[in-house]
């Protein structure tokens, strides 16, 4: 079954071309990471599969919905999301569980009164992450990386068909991305279909099956990791000298001279 297909997409602003004739093509199962430059695109496709935002032109299927001719509320029902800005939308002093229980509808706060199954579930998500204990703490008084774990919790509430992550581990240190990165390995027995946004390639982990290679607006290069992660690809995107050792199915790099 197809989850991602983007074909042909153009966007342009004004004078400027944001996205020059992007395909991408992304299959049940499957787990891609999105890589390239800052300004490259990244997020305006992110914005595209989630329905923010409509090309210039091309057409965008999401989970076998032609977007322009669907519903997008019911079609977001189906798709996990965790980026930057939705942290910020939750109240601080609210009990963590409440912040993961609301994900099964996708709600901001609680008003009403939960279900017993709802509860169980949010705390059987809770529990799968470490965080059971945490579950009557105030969301404000966790770190980054906990907070960022507790929406993961809190995004599996909907058993979503597509999980898109907007560059979660930016802003943590190295404990706390290895922590978010293992407990994103947990969900890899799940059905379902991953799109991954980084700068960063190290948090490429065994995961991930596929990359999207991104450089100006277009895709430079998308397939298996290993076919996409090579040192002559990666310069073409990011015009630096780079190479590249596996360890344990990851990728890492080092930086040349020019």
């Amino acid at each position: 079954m197809s989850v991602i297909d983007l074909n042909r997409l153009t966007l342009r602003r004004g004078e400027r071309q944001i996205l020059q004739g992007v395909d991408l093509h992304v299959r049940e199962g499957e787990h891609w990471v999105l890589l390239g430059r800052n300004g490259c695109g990244k997020t305006t496709m992110l914005e595209m599969i989630n329905g923010y935002l409509f090309p210039t032109t091309g057409t965008v299927d999401v989970l076998g919905n032609r977007y322009g001719t669907v519903d997008l509320r019911e079609v977001r029902k189906e798709i996990g999301y965790i980026g930057a800005s939705l942290i910020e939308k939750f109240t601080l002093r609210d009990p963590v569980w409440e912040i993961v229980v609301g994900g099964l509808n996708a709600y901001l706060r609680i008003y009403q009164e939960v279900s017993p199954e709802a509860r169980d579930k949010a705390f059987h998500e809770l529990e799968r992450i470490g965080f059971a204990h945490m579950a009557d703490q105030p969301f404000g008084t966790l770190s980054q990386g906990e907070r960022k774990k507790v929406l993961l919790a809190r995004t599996m509430m909907a058993d979503p068909k597509l999980l898109i992550l907007d560059e979660p581990c930016a802003g943590l240190d190295l404990y706390e991305r290895e922590k978010f990165l293992s407990a994103l390995e947990e969900l890899s027995s799940r059905k379902m279909s991953m799109l991954y946004v980084t700068h960063h390639i190290e948090e490429i982990v065994p995961l991930f099956t596929h990359v999207a290679l991104m450089a100006d607006g277009r895709i430079v290069a998308a397939g298996a990791k290993k076919e996409v992660l090579t040192p002559e690809l990666l310069r073409s995107a990011y015009d630096v000298n780079i190479s590249v050792q596996w360890q344990d199915e990851r990728p890492w790099i080092r930086v040349g001279k020019g």
